[in-house]
């Protein structure tokens, strides 16, 4: 299962804090996919997944939004 969460205009650390809460309520192995417009979002979803072991399957920037899949881990 896919969910979404527009987290366009916050500001570090709420995308981070708001990407927590929101993947804390699905089920292992779902994705969910993260809109941003803070650069540094980049460097803390790597960070963050690398620290908790949920999976950034794609990070991507499209006219200045970062666009994020992260799959919660098994």
């Amino acid at each position: 299962m896919e969910q979404g969460l527009d987290l366009r205009g916050l500001a570090c650390p709420l995308p981070i804090l708001r990407t927590k809460k929101a993947i804390d309520q699905l089920a292992a192995g779902d994705v969910l996919v993260v809109t941003a417009t803070d650069p540094g979002a980049v460097a803390d979803f790597k960070a963050w997944t690398d620290r908790t072991g949920h999976i950034l399957l794609s990070s991507e920037a499209h006219g200045g939004e970062f666009h994020f899949r992260i799959q919660k881990r098994p």
